[in-house]
């Protein structure tokens, strides 16, 4: 039998990219772009529950929220949980400027997910993949910061890989694979629902 969840994100690659994972553990994920409150925090974790908690007051659904970052080594983290404001003021040249000059490329991708399920409560998944930020964009698929992240063991950006590939690799995959097995594992329990 398979359960539903709302995926709550107006980004339709995100919702992609969770939908190929989540389809894998037999679940039907709806995506629905309702507003969400984003509180201003240095940790992910936080954030996401908030607005889980926030938008499951007012959709009494089976819930889930995912806060992403880039955390880029050489700038002590930044962006971080501040990724999706610095992509739409300064944008990928922006962080590109900021990197001029620096030899240590290192950065990772962190995500988050946050599922409120009624009979279980909050449940927290997260994924983090490690990678460098190329020294110019490559790619068209994908969004954000996507065309100057090179994953380790890739020779390709997250922005030069279709959905699947990228799935292979990606912080948000590892957080949705870590939501289905628990999904699976927990089944019988989410069904009394």
């Amino acid at each position: 039998m398979k359960i539903e969840l709302y995926f709550i994100t107006g980004n339709k690659g995100k919702f992609l990219e969770a939908y190929n994972v989540l389809r894998k553990y037999d679940i039907d994920l709806k995506q629905l772009n309702v507003r969400k409150i984003e509180i201003q925090s240095e940790d992910l974790k936080e954030i996401a529950i908030e607005a889980v908690r926030h938008v499951y007051s007012r959709i009494r659904k089976p819930v889930i929220v995912e806060d992403a970052g880039l955390f880029i080594k050489a700038l002590n983290g930044f962006p971080g949980p501040y990724s999706s404001y610095v992509f739409k003021t300064i944008g990928i040249n922006g962080i590109l400027k900021l990197m001029e000059n620096i030899e240590d490329r290192r950065a990772e991708f962190k995500s988050v997910v946050a599922l409120m399920y009624p009979s279980i409560g909050i449940k927290v998944f997260e994924g983090i993949v490690r990678g460098v930020i190329s020294n110019a964009p490559k790619g068209n698929k994908g969004f954000g910061f996507d065309p100057i992240f090179i994953p380790d063991g890739s020779e390709k950006t997250f922005a030069e890989m279709s959905v699947e590939e990228k799935n292979m690799y990606s912080h948000r995959a590892k957080a949705f694979r870590a939501l289905g097995e628990w999904i699976k594992e927990n089944l019988k329990y989410l069904l009394k629902y």
